[in-house]
């Protein structure tokens, strides 16, 4: 049971900065476990049309090691360097940008309509019945 007094200590009011976060590793390592169920494969299947090779996932665990050996000046410098080069969330584009990047995203979606042949050149897929000897 919490006291009155432990609401106000628990740093949710305080005037002091929250502290530079953590750099944890175990949440790459979950991240790429999870990349390997059979519910993550199978819903990257289902939505991109192949399985996931999960090559992101262990970039991010063997970049997360690599700043494990450096000094914790070096690691908040990065972090801090990476978050600012990161793009927005809500990237703004013209039509002709979006309309690019919408191609981009989902051309293997989508397929060109078979084309069709020129009017005179019309041919039938079923072949003329075979003629009988009666005339």
């Amino acid at each position: 049971m919490e006291k009155p007094g432990d609401v106000a200590s628990a740093g949710t009011g305080g005037g002091s900065p929250p502290p530079p976060p953590r750099l944890d590793c175990i949440k790459c390592f979950d991240a790429l476990w999870f990349c390997y169920s059979p519910f993550h494969q199978m819903q990257s299947y289902y939505r991109c049309g192949e399985f996931d090779n999960c090559f992101g996932k262990w970039g991010d665990l063997i970049d997360c090691f690599s700043l494990k050996t450096k000094r914790r000046a070096e690691v908040e410098e990065i972090l801090l360097a990476r978050e600012r080069d990161r793009p927005h969330i809500w990237t703004y584009r013209s039509v002709d940008e979006a309309s690019e990047h919408w191609w981009q995203m989902y051309k293997n979606v989508i397929t060109p309509p078979p084309q069709q042949q020129p009017s005179g050149a019309a041919t039938s897929a079923v072949p003329p019945p075979p003629e009988s000897g009666i005339s």
